[in-house]
């Protein structure tokens, strides 16, 4: 069933008026891909009623007012991503196309989409019930953040939005909080996973740089980042406050991450697999064709990227949902009408991270001073590629199921460093699970680039190579590395970039496609580094290309 969009469906489930309404800027896909969807139905599986309103328009009432008020509170999110991130290039160019846009053509998400919906339901809704921002354009500018678009320190876009609360990582405990606080006449407040506005700061909290210093001072900025970023874990996390300007934003801890049964009913709720019918008439929506047949196995990553915001958002404990909930899952699909006999994906943010994690993690939280795979695995982690290698098997044995691939990519170091299966692994999904093409994310060769990025030395990149061209040679098919690689990081020049196409040359026998510029976004070390320019542990100057020309020379230097 689709969570009803317009006020006939909400007349065909006897709803006269709804609990919660939904914003997103993106469209509607029923689907666990599509956190608005997930929400959605989490809201209506725990008794509420639940409606969306996707990419309204922002010249009249039309759209916004489709489906009344709320008797409860309203929901905004940008959508999948960032707004800005999903407008505008790392030049800084208008992006015309939107994958997430029916049609295909990016007419439809405004720039800072979540302050431009606040504004939107406030001109036609005066006094209207509250307005609760979410999704990972929120959830990454709750304290003040460098915004590179505006190239300067920007508040809490719970203040800039003027909204009343906001929840931050993927939600779903939050949100029925809420609702079940505000069905009840109380007040939604001292939530975990939640930001508020307050006048005075809560006693017990630890408090972060003021804004007005931030936005000044590069180093309080960065005293202001590392203690938000070690505060993220719901095990060890204290709750903080910054004031913003005469008020202070009261960052609760964040919700605990949804256990494996949970996961599996989230992953569980029905999705209709398919854009909401009344996208019909402007076209397509590209998306589907990567989301619609593939299945999410885990939650959360402990790779911690530098330039990555997933740590922040999904968290650094990985959660992986049952093989008898993914299994249920593929065999659904594999009945779908429009199934062809092909899984697009399965995996997460990293494909083999699935059904591997850390005793010590789960009981006592995240290391503070140590991270789980960089720059070397710990030995407390323990890697083994067995379950998913079974996982795998399981469901390409499932009747009507042709293909079943990884799209995610793997993390290539995990594969050197499973002594018993990481080989086995290997052969599987060359043998059976790659189309074509197998991704990994290098991202440089320089080992002082991949220190601060976070990632592992160009000696472990080396070591997969060679075991992956072992892997095709035993298993006689003819597969190849697509690798993943970032300009202009801070502390890259153009001469690191000239010899990362020395190690492509001689090591990978490619020219690389998949290069990207790096784009400074809020909650990353590497934005830290960006803005300040300087190391993220040591404090040291660190060189940063800032000049729009040079960074595009040096992703030319190595295309």
């Amino acid at each position: 069933m689709f969570l009803p969009a317009t006020r006939k469906e909400m007349k065909a489930l006897g709803w006269d008026s709804l609990d919660v309404i939904l914003v997103t800027g993106d469209a509607y896909i029923d689907s666990p891909f599509c956190g608005a969807a997930v929400i959605g139905k989490v809201l209506v599986s725990a008794g509420y009623r639940a409606g969306i309103i996707a990419q309204p328009d922002l010249k009249g009432e039309q759209d916004i007012t489709r489906l009344g008020e709320p008797d409860l509170f309203w929901g905004l999110s940008a959508g999948s991503m960032d707004s800005m991130v999903a407008n505008y290039t790392a030049s800084k160019k208008f992006r015309k196309s939107d994958d997430m846009t029916p049609g295909g053509q990016n007419t439809r998400r405004p720039d800072r989409a979540t302050i431009a919906y606040t504004n939107l339901i406030r001109r036609y809704f005066k006094n209207t019930r509250p307005i609760v921002l979410g999704g990972i354009e929120a959830g990454l500018r709750r304290i003040s953040h460098y915004d590179f678009w505006d190239d300067a320190i920007r508040r809490s876009v719970l203040f800039d939005a003027k909204a009343d609360l906001l929840v931050y990582g993927m939600g779903e405990k939050a949100v029925v909080e809420i609702a079940e606080r505000l069905a009840k006449g109380r007040a939604a407040e001292g939530i975990r996973g939640t930001c508020e506005i307050r006048r005075e700061p809560p006693a017990g909290y630890i408090e972060l740089p003021p804004h007005d210093l931030v936005s000044r001072d590069k180093d309080a900025f960065t005293r202001m980042f590392e203690t938000f970023y070690h505060n993220s874990d719901p095990i060890s996390a204290k709750g903080l406050f910054q004031k913003q300007d005469t008020r202070y934003l009261v960052h609760h801890p964040p919700q605990a991450p949804p256990d494996t049964p949970e996961l599996d009913r989230i992953h569980e709720l029905g999705y209709e697999l398919d854009a909401h019918p009344l996208h019909q008439p402007d076209g397509p929506v590209r998306a589907l064709d990567t989301i619609r047949f593939s299945i999410t196995t885990h939650r959360g990553c402990y790779g911690e990227c530098r330039f990555c915001a997933i740590a922040v958002h999904q968290g650094r404990t990985v959660v992986s949902r049952s093989e008898a909930s993914i299994l249920r899952e593929a065999r659904q699909m594999a009945g779908h009408p429009l199934f062809r006999g092909i899984i697009r994906d399965v995996g997460g943010p990293t494909a083999n991270m699935y059904g591997i994690e850390c005793d010590i993690k789960r009981k006592k939280g995240i290391c503070r001073n140590k991270r789980c795979i960089s720059p070397r695995l710990c030995k407390h982690l323990p890697v083994n590629h067995l379950r998913q290698i079974r996982l795998l098997q399981n469901i390409r044995g499932i009747e009507g199921i042709k293909k079943v691939f990884i799209g995610s990519g793997v993390r290539h170091d995990m594969v050197v460093a499973d002594k018993t299966w990481g080989q086995k692994y290997l052969e599987e999904i060359v043998g059976h699970h790659v189309s074509g093409q197998l991704k990994i994310a290098p991202e440089h060769s320089e080992n002082h680039i991949l220190s601060l990025m976070g990632k592992p030395e160009i000696e472990q990149t080396r070591t997969f190579i060679s075991r992956f061209e072992l892997a095709v040679k035993k298993t006689g098919q003819k597969r190849y590395l697509t690798c993943y690689f970032i300009a202009a990081h801070p502390g890259c020049t153009l001469a690191d970039m000239r010899r990362l196409k020395q190690f492509t040359r001689r090591t990978l026998k490619f020219t690389p496609e998949q290069v990207q510029i790096f784009t400074p976004t809020p909650a990353t070390f590497s934005t830290v580094m960006y803005w300040t320019e300087k190391e993220s542990e040591s404090g040291k100057p660190l060189f940063v290309e800032k000049d729009r020309t040079e960074r595009e020379k040096q992703k030319q230097a190595l295309q």
